[in-house]
């Protein structure tokens, strides 16, 4: 069976020197979701988020906008953005978990409000063409209440429903609940995509196997943690490439000279790359003793010569393990 490849939209990294840099180095990603605008009541699309979604920063890559919000008039407004850039799809994102976007109703904290849901697609569909996607956690409190929107959803044209089978209140702790996730395949009539701990080969493979009807599945923080993994389902391979340390430092060097001229100061910058190794760590023989090396870098200079010294060592191990 064939199948689709999504990279999930991940706020502060998935923006598009990252999406960018990662398709030309390792590739095995169909479609990749923005990070979502948020307007904040305010009719205006930030410069960030301009270019983040502007075609000349996207050029090799198909790109679907999302938006977060409980508000039409906002929804409305990014549909008209991005059908002027050309983007024929808006993907609204019922998923994010955390607690400063749940408490004020937004994200995973409107799922249980299925009338404001409704309220709001039927003024979208009654005033735009935009195409509607969703993507969801299955609830905020408990995963039942996606399945009291399922009826609502239905109702609409909706292009799929990606859902991460999580609740809200998780974050990203616990597991993932398949059989709360098997519930939702039985109660839409919609396309449904998964989302949710595809970190491996063998992760993947389980999920195929336990939900044969799937055929787009969406990666998130495993496409940070381990960028070479869709290439590798792709290949369907556990073997690493041989020039895997050289992809990693290549990769770290065109995110790191891109965010050098895109943020404002040192402090920003490392804070950054800070995040960006609290993933990749785990690529390297020792993740813990190689975090807390960047952890320790209090300055750039540091911070550089921290990177230097992570490489060389994993390289130098390599070397006597072969």
């Amino acid at each position: 069976m064939s199948y689709t490849l999504l990279s999930s939209p991940l706020q502060g990294f998935t923006d598009f020197r990252f999406r960018n840099t990662f398709n030309k180095l390792f590739g095995g990603i169909d479609t990749f979701y923005a990070p979502y605008i948020k307007l904040n009541g305010k009719l205006e699309i930030k410069p960030a988020y301009q270019r983040d979604l502007l075609p000349e920063n996207n050029k090799d890559l198909e790109i679907i906008p999302q938006i977060i919000t409980n508000d039409a008039d906002e929804f409305l407004f990014v549909a008209k953005y991005v059908k002027q850039l050309g983007y024929k799809e808006l993907n609204w994102n019922l998923g994010c978990p955390y607690p400063m976007v749940t408490k004020r109703g937004l994200g995973s904290g409107l799922i249980c409000d299925a009338p404001k849901i409704k309220d709001i697609l039927t003024k979208v569909h009654n005033q735009s063409d935009i195409l509607v996607s969703m993507k969801m956690r299955m609830g905020y409190e408990h995963p039942e209440e996606i399945l009291d929107v399922f009826p609502i959803l239905d109702k609409f044209p909706l292009k799929n429903i990606a859902i991460h089978a999580r609740i809200g209140k998780q974050l990203y702790k616990g597991s993932v609940d398949l059989v709360a996730f098997e519930k939702c395949l039985k109660n839409t009539k919609h396309k449904i995509y998964y989302n949710g701990d595809i970190t491996s080969v063998a992760s993947f493979k389980k999920m195929q196997e336990k939900f044969p009807s799937i055929d787009h599945w969406m990666i998130g923080r495993g496409l940070i943690a381990d960028p070479f993994l869709p290439s590798m389902i792709r290949n369907n391979s556990t073997e690493y490439p041989v020039n895997k340390l050289e992809l990693l430092q290549e990769f770290h060097a065109i995110l790191f000279d891109a965010y050098s001229e895109s943020l404002s100061g040192d402090t920003h910058l490392l804070l950054k790359m800070t995040s960006l190794w609290e993933y990749f760590a785990g690529l390297f023989d020792n993740p813990h003793k190689t975090f807390k090396k960047i952890k320790k870098s209090k300055s750039l200079k540091n911070y550089q010569q921290a990177v230097v010294e992570i490489f060389a060592t994993e390289k130098d191990l390599n070397y006597r393990k072969g």
